[in-house]
């Protein structure tokens, strides 16, 4: 039986060499041609599309672990057609005859497997993958239907229950099902995932800090000049394939993460030619009356305006204003923008329209994967009903009281827009070759209007904000796999860079003066104070390049092999930021002048040749900072199979960061900050498969967190109007997080889990944001905190209700829970006016993911009911004697049903925020910031010919 496996590989082997020899023969014929002549590109395309043949492509892998398994002998069954399963187990079938056919699968030391019942149409594609059991006592093949094989594999249990470590992920399938935007809202879909502001992931409620993200597998820079964090609504999820959280640290990872490592891997080629369009049309509940609305230069719509609004020229030249002339102030005035005050309107409906082309064409007789897709939307938002405060010691027993209280509206326009090009080839069966390339835009143009009593100066004011955000983000990654015998080589290089622009912010504020009975109210504006009329102009420009490769050595058995894998990685990150703020006063205006609007007090009239009326200068919420990151990192690592049932994964990582932080504020005075850190990072993980359906896992590893680059900035920034005063540390060393998880999971069929996981974290010198004792506002910095610690327990539950009753099969629950409890101890020599113990900030005590799902197996059509709940955090440490600024828990409750019309056309609605429960801070009993955002409708239509 043996010899006739062995022979039958060497057959279909032969049978594999020889196409290769005639393609490459074939490719070589085709640039001979093209030098003569013109060769159309679809022409060899189009001549199999005529032809009443087709393909088979997909991937082989290995039942238990999920890894892609190379050299299967795979053989059309009844014809000499076969090939050889390649890099990470794909293979391709080509030229078989239209019809029903069927494919056996067969490798030593596994049970060959025929897969019956594949109906292949002319010109056409099928992607049919193939799990092959390891042959433990006899070799006995075995048949399943094509139906039956693809059904038996779900993308995110499938790569949940092969992975090393401790994962969760989001599919495309499962993101097609929800009204989900963009990444930001696909994630918090898994465990123990939290979204702060739309767009920050924090996981198992620990902070952005111990969180990193990641687009196909490279680490992606910033865009937010305060902090690492990259946000995720950067990406629209049209544009995903997966979003996966990896909560275990292995070696062949970067350490610096504790929470989890977020992945995006954008959507691949199609195994077949595919067109599809989608587009959706929406609104707001409160997008509606009469609300502010900034005005443009035109492309906001299209995130393309910051050029237009960008810093005058003569405003850069004056540097801090030191010593400028009168004349000289007088035309930096004249260059802003002379918009100040939003305008009044109705909001615009949300819409959005997407495409994407892809498929697995030959070219010059070379296949070639493509996918080319692109994506627009635009969106209104509406916080109403919104307030902010801030909180101060009086009254009886010290208790809070609120002051400083301002109560507005704030309409956002939302504009965000992305694209992607993923080519593929392969080159022989064993080197894959991969081109992936990325570019998202987004921009937020807020108006705001608020009215309060400003108690620094005991008056009631009219505040008027205008702020336009613009965003972008570019990824472009070359990557190739190749497989060397029984082992695996991975390449890969990747460029990146984010911008980020915040152009001619604007604030305008007005003394209201009440009239006598009877008589209208006046706005005067104040200009006593250099923050009655305020302009900022920032920016950000970070830039990366990462290298990486990953060597794997397999000894033994396939389906028991030792696995020795060693790999290292190279990064070098520069960034530049840089903030300057302007604050226009007068030194004595009449009440006339006071009450001119600010388009006409700042038409010109007031800043004709040298007038000595206006005057300008910068405001200490600027300042500039550049910073340069190099990391160089090498790891080796083992995966030893104990017996049939257990391996250990163990090994540790080295890694060596050097970072410097240039700074300068406002008044050119400078700040540098050098850190040099090197650390090895040991981690060993124990996997049980204690039957064919249930895992267990048991992790322990060191992991760390480094110190964002504004916290080494030891220069002074704040916000106008009530803000706190922000200083960084360039003190600052790193964090070291000792880690513990342990998780039982079982499978009860296909598609369906339940886990049970507990997790517990030390951490060694946190780093913490805290506030300090200050003579004027109130001073945040950030300090090494003694120690803090994590624990948890995770629950996961995802299973069809058709045990219940056959008629409730196409109904499914699934369920995910986290519990968790975080101490943090101050150290008394860092002086903070925080309490000495207490949560870590953004700590969430529990996060609730819970759903319940329709759909039938063949049918694209579904509904789904998504919930959300994520206990009360901390979001800021008080001022003691106050208490913490915490944000209050908040139910949220989204909707979606996708409906098939006919064979090429469907429909989608989607209802998001149906509870429109209000966001809260608070402290104590004092309301530090409230809004509802509005219920959110949508319906749309999806067209593939």
């Amino acid at each position: 039986m043996r010899q006739s496996l062995v022979q039958a590989h060497l057959e279909v082997r032969a049978v594999a060499q020889s196409s290769s020899l005639v393609r490459w023969r074939c490719l070589a014929a085709c640039v001979a041609l093209a030098a003569v002549s013109v060769v159309q590109p679809g022409r060899i395309a189009a001549q199999e599309a005529t032809a009443a043949t087709g393909r088979v492509t997909g991937r082989v892998i290995d039942a238990r672990s999920g890894v892609g398994l190379t050299d299967v002998a795979l053989r059309v069954v009844g014809s000499n057609l076969g090939t050889m399963s390649g890099v990470d187990g794909r293979f391709t079938l080509a030229s078989i005859p239209a019809g029903v056919v069927s494919i056996e699968a067969r490798r030593l030391g596994y049970t060959a497997k025929t897969v019956t019942n594949i109906n292949l149409t002319a010109g056409t594609a099928v992607e049919q993958h193939i799990a092959l059991t390891s042959a433990t006592v006899q070799l006995e093949a075995v048949s399943v239907t094509a139906a039956l094989e693809r059904g038996s594999v779900n993308e995110a249990l499938d790569r949940q229950r092969a992975a090393t470590g401790i994962v969760n992920a989001v599919t495309s399938e499962q993101i097609a099902r929800s009204p989900d935007a963009d990444a930001a809202q696909a994630v918090q879909r898994v465990s123990g995932v939290t979204v702060q502001d739309g767009r920050y992931v924090f996981v198992r409620g620990l902070g952005e800090r111990y969180t990193t993200t990641s687009l196909n597998g490279a680490r992606l820079p910033s865009p937010e000049p305060e902090r690492k964090v990259v946000p995720l609504d950067l990406f629209p999820s049209g544009l995903l394939q997966t979003v996966t959280a990896t909560k275990t640290f292995t070696p062949d990872l970067p350490g610096d993460f504790s929470g989890a490592q977020v992945d995006i891997t954008t959507r691949e080629f199609p195994a077949t030619r595919q067109l599809s369009v989608s587009s959706t049309f929406g609104y707001n509940a409160r997008a509606f009356g009469s609300l502010p609305l900034a005005a443009g230069v035109g492309g906001e719509q299209f995130a393309f305006a910051a050029s237009s609004r960008g810093l005058p020229a003569v405003v850069r030249n004056a540097g801090d204003l030191t010593g400028t002339s009168q004349a000289t102030k007088n035309e930096i005035i004249r260059s802003f923008r002379d918009v100040w005050q939003p305008s009044k309107g109705g909001g615009r409906p949300n819409g959005s329209l997407s495409a994407s082309v892809g498929g697995n064409d030959a070219l010059f007789g070379q296949r070639i994967g493509y996918l080319l897709s692109g994506t627009y939307s635009y969106a209104q938002e509406v916080r109403a009903g919104q307030v902010r405060s801030l909180a101060r010691v009086g009254g009886a027993g010290d208790s809070e009281v609120e002051y400083n209280r301002f109560d507005g509206l704030t309409s956002r326009a939302s504009a965000l827009e992305g694209g992607l090009l993923n080519l593929s080839t392969m080159l022989g069966t064993a080197t894959r070759l991969t081109f992936n390339n990325t570019y998202n835009r987004t921009s937020d143009n807020d108006a705001r209007t608020e009215q309060g009593t400003y108690e620094d100066l005991s008056i009631p004011v009219n505040i008027q904000r205008l702020d336009y955000v613009e965003r972008s983000i570019w990824s472009s990654q070359l990557a190739s796999e190749h497989e060397l015998g029984a082992n695996h080589l991975d390449l890969a290089i990747t460029a990146s860079g984010v911008t980020r622009d915040q152009p001619d912010r604007s604030e305008f504020v007005q003394e209201i003066v009440r009239g006598a009975s009877g008589a209208t109210d006046r706005a005067l504006w104040l200009n006593s104070t250099s923050e009655g009329a305020v302009r900022t102009f920032a920016a950000l420009d970070e830039h990366s390049v990462e290298g990486r490769a990953n060597y794997t050595r397999r000894f033994g058995s396939p389906a028991h092999a030792l696995q020795l894998k060693f790999g290292g990685l190279a990064r070098s990150t520069s960034r530049d930021a840089d903030t300057r703020s302007y604050g226009i006063s007068a030194r004595a205006l009449s009440e006339q002048q006071r009450a001119m609007t600010p388009d006409q007090l700042f038409d010109g009239a007031l800043t004709a040749g040298d007038a000595d009326i206006l005057s300008v200068r910068s405001l200490a919420q600027g300042g500039s900072y550049s910073a340069s990151d190099r990391l160089a990192a090498g790891y080796a690592m083992t995966e030893l199979p104990i017996g049939s049932r257990l391996s250990l994964i163990t090994g540790a990582r080295v890694e060596k960061s050097d970072v410097e932080v240039d700074a300068t504020n406002t008044l050119g005075e400078p700040s540098v900050a050098k850190r040099s850190f090197s650390d090895v990072l040991p981690a060993a993980t124990l996997n049980i498969k204690a039957s064919e359906r249930m895992n267990v896992r048991l992790s322990a590893s060191r992991t760390l967190a480094r110190p964002e680059y504004r916290e080494l900035a030891a220069i002074r920034t704040r916000d106008v109007i009530g803000g706190v005063d922000v200083r960084g540390n360039p003190d600052l060393i790193r964090t070291r997080i000792d880690n513990l998880d342990l998780r039982w999971e079982f499978y009860p069929d296909a598609g369906e889990i339940f886990s049970v996981g507990v997790f517990a974290k030390k951490f060694h010198d946190p780093i913490e944001r805290v506030f300090r004792a200050s003579n004027t506002n109130s001073l945040v910095t950030f300090v090494n905190a003694d120690g803090a610690s994590n624990v948890g327990v995770e629950l996961e539950l995802r299973k069809g209700l058709g045990f219940l009753s056959p008629s409730l099969a196409p109904l499914a629950v699934f369920s995910n829970v986290t519990a968790m409890r975080s101490s943090i101890q101050i150290a008394a020599r860092d002086a903070s006016t925080t309490r000495a113990e207490r949560a870590m900030v953004g700590q969430a005590p529990y996060v609730v993911n819970a759903g319940l799902t329709y759909s039938r197996p063949g049918s694209e059509g579904s509904a789904t009911l998504l919930f959300n709940r994520v206990g009360s955090r901390i979001t800021e440490a008080g001022e003691l004697p106050l208490p913490d600024v915490v944000e209050v828990a908040r139910d949220v409750l989204d909707f979606s049903v996708r409906l098939p019309v006919s064979g090429r056309t469907s429909i989608r609605f989607d209802a998001r925020n149906l509870f429109d429960a209000p966001y809260r801070l608070e402290q104590g009993s004092v309301v530090r910031e409230a809004y509802r955002a509005g219920r959110v409708f949508q319906t749309g239509v999806v067209w593939r010919p």
